[in-house]
C-alpha cells in the first residue's frame, strides 16, 4: 500500500510519540474517541471511513497501568477491524508484561508474554512492530507478523558524537552480553567488561564481581531497559570501585518504576541516556541525570517501508 492508505491512531499511552510519528511521515492523525466510561472501561470510538485502509495504531503498553494501556490497544483494534481496516498494524514500542517468558523450574507462575501475544492477536491485529524486546525469543509467542527493531543505531550514533576516549561497553549481566558485544563492535571496536551478578529475589540485585578491566576508563552501560534502577545504580557503584572514570547508562525502555528517580540521583552513575519509547514523568524530566533520545524518526521510516512492502532491515544491517 502507498502512504496515501496508510491511517494512525494513537492511544493514550504516548501522545507525544504518536505526534512525532506523525510529523515525520507528513500526515494527519486518524480521528477518533480514545477515553473511558465512568467505571474506568475503555471507551473507543472511530470517527472517520478506515475501509480497506492501512492502519497503524501507536501504543506501547507500559504504566502507570500496563493492564490499562494493553486494553486500550485491543479495544482500538477491535474498533477497527469491525471498520473494517484492510490491514492494522501494532506499533508497541515498549511491550509490556515481556518479562515473564518462561516457566522457571517447580514454580507456579504464568508466561505473562505468550499471554499477551494471543490478546494481541485475538484482537485481530494482523502484524505487530516492538522495539528492543525483552527477550529475542518472545517472537515466537506470535502467529501474526512482528517486527521487533533495534533502538541501538540511534544510541550509538549519540556515543559516537560524544568523542569518548578509552571506552569499555559493559554488560549488567551476563545476558545482555550479545547486546553490548554488538555495541562495542561498532564503538570503534571497544573493549568488553560483564558484571556478574546474583538476583535473590525480584527487583533485588547483588553485584558480585567486574570481569574485564575498567580503570581509568569511560564505561558505557547498555541494557534494554531500567525498572527500579537498582541494577544501574549497584553496576555503577562497583564499576567506580574498580577504577572507571566515568559510567553512562543507556537503555531503551525507562520504565523507572518506585524509588528508581531517587536511586538513580543518588548513585554513582553520571548519566543514564534512554529512548522516548514510554513518556517520561515530572520527575525524570527534572533528573539532571537523565536525557532521552527521540526513536520517532525509526519508527516513522519502519511505518513507511512496512506500508510500501519494502525491506527493514536493511535499515539497520546498511546502517
Amino acid at each position: 500500500m502507498s502512504l496515501d492508505k496508510i491511517k494512525i491512531f494513537s492511544g493514550n499511552a504516548n501522545p507525544e510519540l504518536s505526534g512525532e510519528i506523525i510529523s515525520q511521515l507528513n500526515v494527519i492523525q486518524g480521528k477518533a474517541f480514545v477515553g473511558q466510561f465512568s467505571d474506568g472501561e475503555s471507551q473507543v470510538e472511530i470517527l472517520e471511513n478506515v475501509r480497506g485502509c492501512d492502519v497503524f495504531i501507536i501504543q506501547p503498553t507500559c504504566g502507570p497501568s500496563p493492564a490499562e494501556t494493553l486494553m486500550e490497544l485491543l479495544v482500538i483494534a477491535d474498533a477497527l477491524k469491525r471498520s473494517s481496516a484492510a490491514r492494522i498494524t501494532a506499533v508497541v514500542p515498549y511491550f509490556g508484561y515481556s518479562r515473564q517468558d518462561r516457566r522457571s523450574r517447580l514454580t507456579r507462575v504464568p508466561i505473562t508474554a505468550k499471554l499477551a501475544a494471543k490478546m494481541v492477536e485475538s484482537a485481530g491485529i494482523d502484524r505487530i512492530l516492538t522495539v528492543d524486546l525483552h527477550a529475542d525469543q518472545i517472537q515466537g509467542f506470535f502467529d501474526i507478523h512482528i517486527d521487533n527493531i533495534y533502538a541501538q543505531p540511534v544510541m550509538l550514533a549519540d556515543i559516537l558524537s560524544k568523542g569518548y576516549n578509552d571506552v569499555v561497553v559493559v554488560s549488567p549481566d551476563v545476558g545482555g552480553v550479545v547486546r553490548a558485544r554488538a555495541a562495542a563492535k561498532r564503538i570503534n571496536d571497544a573493549d568488553l567488561a560483564i558484571i556478574d551478578k546474583r538476583r535473590p529475589a525480584p527487583n533485588m540485585v547483588k553485584v558480585m564481581n567486574v570481569i574485564g578491566d575498567v580503570e581509568g576508563r569511560t564505561c558505557i552501560l547498555i541494557d534494554d531497559m531500567v525498572d527500579t534502577a537498582g541494577t544501574l545504580c549497584q553496576a555503577a557503584s562497583i564499576l567506580k570501585e574498580k577504577g572507571a572514570k566515568k559510567v553512562v547508562a543507556y537503555a531503551t525502555h525507562a520504565v523507572l518504576s518506585g524509588n528508581a528517580i531517587d536511586n538513580i540521583n543518588n548513585s554513582e552513575l553520571d548519566e543514564l541516556v534512554t529512548t522516548n519509547s514510554i513518556p517520561l514523568s515530572e520527575d525524570a524530566v527534572n533528573c539532571t541525570k537523565i536525557r532521552q533520545l527521540s526513536i520517532a524518526p525509526t519508527l516513522a521510516e519502519v511505518i513507511k517501508r512496512i506500508s510500501e512492502e519494502k525491506s527493514i532491515s536493511s535499515i539497520f544491517t546498511d546502517s
